[in-house]
């Protein structure tokens, strides 16, 4: 099987379709700079009148004094084909915390409890105890504020709250696009608790980045803060401190990982020296957004952080600028299609921060959706990755030769067959020469 997992990605194993496919999928899912500005214009609108709302309510202190934390691929710049999803953190002014890990989800959930008692704003969001910060309180102010935000300054500007999930962390806004074709841009809003006193156990190594980015980034990366976000782990039957608990986020870090993403500095600062990585990246987030559509209820759990974790496993494996080459694409992104399914295949996905949790594992990622998604990539592999095909449109005007063959069944054929045109067009001919007629003896 690790023979079978090094040989993909190789020049051999890439045939010229295939380097065909990637290259052109790969250009294009550049967004055009014109959407760009329009859109990150309509956002920029959006948050900066929530912020100014927050600043001067009077029914919530406690949101005044947040401040903004851009995070996702947009702002990571590995956007694919539009602009229209974007990650806004808000960080909320909190005392010195105490984080307690939940053991039985590997070091990702945490309570938070405060270092000692306070007579601040926050303690309108503490449990019974006077000490832990409840995640769905918080979450569930958020939301309100949002929807009162919106009904007060964007009433009938399109703006609409999507549905409260409760296994996600996010008060989600969406607006239709009317110029283009009922598009939906999304804005997720996340309410965000930011612990400066140093990284918990779990994730104090910090990530495995010595040869990559070297020793002196990874040590300044944890003396960082660090993030926590009100999102409670998947499954049922769940305690009492996971309902209430927090999941710690390194999308800080990542975002600094992606912008400075050479090994050495320089890396893309100029033309010349251009790499392909983040076309990579690009690449493997429209295949698994592909498998999903293709896919929904299987592939459910699946989603683009799991693309984006094994990225960085393989970015601090393959640490040399030289090969991420704008030549090598295909054979880069190759071995990153392997690598990804090769996790599939063993079931394992560490956490790129926290290295004791599999993003693989149940209940998070059940064992059935993992063996199909194991078998999605195979097929793609096999026959030559269709999911990146862009389907051709077909002509309303050119007939559908297999309806003609194989008409529906129960129904007249939708396709008329080529004596029916010759038929129609004789009519249309007599119809034309009869009105002609009629005219000139009106005349």
């Amino acid at each position: 099987m690790e023979s079978q997992r090094r040989s993909i990605g190789d020049d051999s194993s890439i045939s010229p379709e295939l380097d065909r496919l990637i290259r052109q999928r790969g250009r294009d899912l550049r967004l055009r700079k014109l959407d760009q500005q329009n859109a990150v214009k309509i956002v920029n609108h959006l948050i900066e009148s929530l912020l100014e709302f927050l600043k001067n309510n009077d029914d919530q202190p406690f949101f005044r004094e947040v401040s903004v934390l851009t995070s996702g691929s947009y702002y990571e710049m590995v956007k694919i084909n539009k602009p229209n999803e974007f990650d806004i953190m808000l960080k909320l002014k909190v005392p010195r915390l105490v984080l307690s890990n939940l053991e039985e989800y590997q070091g990702l959930f945490y309570k938070i409890n405060l270092f000692k008692a306070t007579q601040t704003e926050i303690q309108h969001f503490l449990l019974e105890d006077e000490r832990t910060v409840s995640a769905t309180k918080i979450k569930a102010e958020m939301h309100r504020l949002v929807r009162k935000f919106i009904n007060n300054h964007f009433q009938g500007e399109g703006w609409v709250i999507r549905r409260n999930l409760i296994n996600s962390p996010a008060v989600t806004l969406e607006l239709k696009l009317k110029e283009k074709g009922n598009d939906v841009m999304s804005v997720d809003i996340v309410p965000t608790l930011e612990v400066p006193q140093g990284w918990p156990q779990a994730a104090r190594a910090g990530p495995n980045i010595d040869k990559w980015l070297g020793k002196k980034c990874r040590r300044q990366f944890v003396s960082k803060s660090v993030y926590f976000v009100p999102k409670r782990p998947k499954g049922r039957n769940l305690k009492d401190d996971a309902k209430e608990s927090w999941r710690i986020s390194f999308s800080h870090i990542e975002k600094e990982m992606m912008q400075y993403h050479g090994n050495k500095k320089t890396c893309c600062e100029t033309h010349s020296n251009k790499c392909c990585r983040k076309l990579c990246m690009r690449l493997l987030k429209c295949l698994i957004e592909g498998l999903k559509q293709q896919y929904p209820k299987e592939l459910e759990p699946l989603c683009s952080y799991h693309g984006k974790t094994a990225f960085f496993h393989v970015l601090s494996d393959r640490v040399q600028d030289s090969l991420w080459s704008p030549g090598q694409l295909s054979v880069s992104f190759m071995k990153l299609f392997g690598y990804f399914e090769q996790c599939a295949i063993n079931g394992s996905l560490p956490h790129f921060f926290v290295r004791e949790h599999n993003h693989f594992s149940p209940p998070a990622f059940p064992k059935r959706a993992l063996v199909f998604l194991t078998n999605a990539l195979r097929e793609q592999r096999e026959l030559g990755l269709p999911v990146l095909k862009v389907p051709s449109p077909t002509s309303a005007l050119v007939p559908d030769t297999e309806a003609v063959i194989h008409p529906i069944t129960g129904t007249d054929s939708i396709v008329a067959s080529d004596s029916s045109f010759k038929h129609v067009y004789i009519y249309l001919l007599v119809v034309i020469v009869c009105v002609g007629i009629i005219c000139v003896f009106q005349k």
